[in-house]
């Protein structure tokens, strides 16, 4: 099934926004999680961790027009093609991340939409998606001057990990 441009457009404009609201809805580290309130103990406070999106990747048919539309409604540039990235076209992100769209690198590769989330060590957090059932896609693999991803799959979903 092949997605008209328009349709493409909307799409890849839907998925950023609803990454860009996952990510900005993450809470501080000084905010505390689920509305709990001081129980009185001098407990250090709990760690919070968030999630960052390192690398969002665009997989399309139609580079130049999801380009075009992504710049237009975000006010951003693309880069020329980065061959080290399969030849996407970035743009930079405001948390330092980034996001790459790029054409099919193999007939068989379908459109996709894939965050790489950043981890401080790939090959833990690789085994614990093994652990918890993903199939590993694509194990880690270093990319000159990019850093390290490895892709998984867990419940039909692609689900990308990054290492600087």
């Amino acid at each position: 099934m092949k997605l008209s441009p328009n349709r493409t457009r909307v799409v890849c404009v839907t998925l950023l926004l609803l990454v860009s609201v996952a990510v900005s809805d993450q809470p501080k580290n000084s905010q505390r999680q689920g509305g709990d309130k001081p129980s009185g103990r001098k407990d250090k406070p709990a760690k919070v961790t968030t999630m960052k999106v390192q690398y969002l990747e665009i997989v399309t048919p139609d580079v130049n027009e999801t380009c075009k539309a992504l710049a237009e409604a975000h006010s951003v540039k693309f880069s020329d093609p980065v061959a080290e990235l399969g030849n996407a076209r970035t743009a930079d992100l405001k948390d330092g991340g980034r996001i790459g769209v790029r054409a099919p690198m193999r007939e068989t590769e379908k459109p996709i939409v894939r965050p790489y989330i950043l981890v401080d060590n790939i090959e833990a957090a690789v085994k614990a998606a093994e652990a918890a059932g993903a199939q590993l896609a694509m194990p880690p693999m270093k990319l000159p001057g990019q850093g390290t991803f490895a892709i998984y799959i867990l419940g039909g979903i692609e689900h990308g990990l990054w290492q600087l």
